[in-house]
């Protein structure tokens, strides 16, 4: 393979937002001087932990640590998935952050060994400087010509940008048109338009629609008319991870196969010319390898030979930063009759940096609750809040911050507009929590089939001989 192809488009991704189980959190909520705030960023609590994981940060942004290992240990609904999250968050698009759940490895079509290769390399990214053309000024006019019948011709029009010097005309043709849409291009923006792949990138607004600014929001950024020429040479950095460039070089699809998440099995060779080739740019100076960070949950359900083979690939000099996460105290190490701290293998725990995470206050959790319901949209009563509150504190915080939604249904059911105590008990009674879902089935057992129960009421399963 003599050359090596990376392709800027498989970053033009379209992001859909919904509201997720850690939709809240946007960072670890940390001042300059990486002391936790009480609450911020979506964060609640954990000041110790979320202070150990902002030392963390520091490193990896830095650039002083690689092939390192952290691992996040604490009991369920602790937070230690979200202070991951946090993580990826502060780090930025910039830095490569890959997430991985333990027992996805093992239902993928590929080999355990193949899909945590991957996973490894999608948390390694190479930021590859060139220079480009580019065109960069302010919209003076943007004018697209429809045609008069649906589908009869593409939709072209004309551009008009400006410098503090000049300005000029450019005929659009039909992906043009399509990428100004998509990026809600109007007069009065600066933008950068780059000739060789088309792509347009909105700098902010120009100073001279500043009356512009109630209409826009406080969170637009206004920028100076470019100044010289329209066109001109720049330099440019993209941001590709090494897993990107060994699908586009290894599959007949190229980029197209990101977007299908059929990436199949990587060839060996493959891996090792790109390792060359970005060996050879980063001496060169036209690129730079940033190790990223790759969380793995739920560590413990990986089997000795994953272990192993974390093991050997943090010795790599391009490994990223290791962080994985688990609930389980002493437990038998997958694929063997051991035992060991966190099912991780003895040999593993001491490369790690261990983070422990402590059960929330009932203060902490009432925070959290409040969070949740702005992040939901839901206003909530203050006696119904602090009902939320005791079941996240007697019951469990998972399962009082999943009746929210279900109680404003109730309460729309009822024409109502804030939620009350009344419509947190009725969802209440219609889904069970974990303890009343065992008491029931205690209760029932001889109604239900292949019950395995003792008579002292242990529904734990009894050992094969």
């Amino acid at each position: 393979m003599a050359e090596i192809n990376v392709s800027a488009e498989s970053r033009d991704l379209t992001m859909v937002e919904r509201i997720g189980v850690h939709s809240h959190i946007h960072g670890l909520g940390l001042n300059s001087s990486l002391e936790p705030r009480a609450v911020s960023e979506g964060m609640v609590g954990q000041t110790k932990a979320r202070k150990a994981a902002g030392i963390i940060l520091q490193m990896i942004k830095e650039g002083k640590i690689a092939g390192r290992a952290v691992l996040i240990a604490g009991q369920a609904g602790t937070g230690k998935t979200a202070i991951a999250i946090g993580m990826a968050k502060s780090l930025g698009l910039e830095t490569p952050f890959a997430m991985v759940a333990g027992s996805e490895l093992f239902s993928l079509e590929i080999s355990k060994t193949e899909a945590l290769k991957q996973a490894f390399r999608k948390a390694i990214g190479v930021r590859i400087k060139e220079e480009v053309d580019i065109i960069e000024g302010e919209v003076v006019d943007v004018q697209i010509d429809r045609p008069e019948v649906s589908g009869a011709a593409s939709k072209t029009g004309k551009l008009t940008l400006k410098t503090t010097e000049m300005e000029r005309v450019y005929d659009m043709g039909v992906k043009m048109t399509g990428s100004l849409r998509k990026e809600k291009v109007r007069r009065g923006d600066v933008i950068a338009i780059d000739k060789d792949i088309g792509m347009i990138t909105k700098l902010g607004r120009s100073f001279t629609s500043a009356r512009d600014y109630d209409a826009m929001g406080p969170q637009t950024k206004f920028v100076q008319c470019p100044e010289g020429e329209l066109q001109k040479r720049k330099e440019v950095v993209r941001c590709v991870t090494l897993h990107e460039i060994d699908v586009i070089n290894s599959s007949m699809r190229g980029f197209l196969a990101l977007f299908t998440g059929d990436t199949g099995q990587v060839p060996s060779e493959v891996r090792e010319s790109v390792d060359e080739k970005v060996i050879e740019w980063r001496d060169g100076g036209k690129a730079d390898v940033v190790p990223g960070v790759l969380f793995i949950d739920d560590v413990h359900m990986l089997d000795i030979e994953c272990f192993s083979f974390l093991d050997c690939v943090l010795e790599n000099e391009m490994a990223p930063i290791l962080v994985i996460a688990t609930d389980r105290g002493i437990t038998t190490v997958r694929g063997t009759d051991y035992e060991s701290p966190h099912g991780i293998p003895v040999e593993l725990l001491d490369r790690l940096l261990i983070i422990t995470t402590q059960p929330y206050t009932e203060d902490e959790i009432s925070k959290i609750i409040e969070i949740r319901c702005q992040e939901e949209d839901v206003e909530v009563s203050e006696e119904a809040k602090l009902l939320l509150t005791k079941m996240g504190a007697n019951i469990s915080l998972r399962y009082s911050i999943s009746l929210i939604t279900p109680a404003a249904l109730a309460c729309q059911k009822r024409k109502g507009t804030i939620v009350e105590v009344r419509d947190v008990h009725r969802v209440y009674t219609l889904f069970l929590d974990v303890k009343r879902s065992t008491q029931f089935l205690m209760e029932c057992e001889s109604q239900y089939m292949f019950n395995e129960a003792g008579d002292d009421g242990d529904t734990r399963r009894k050992p094969t001989q």
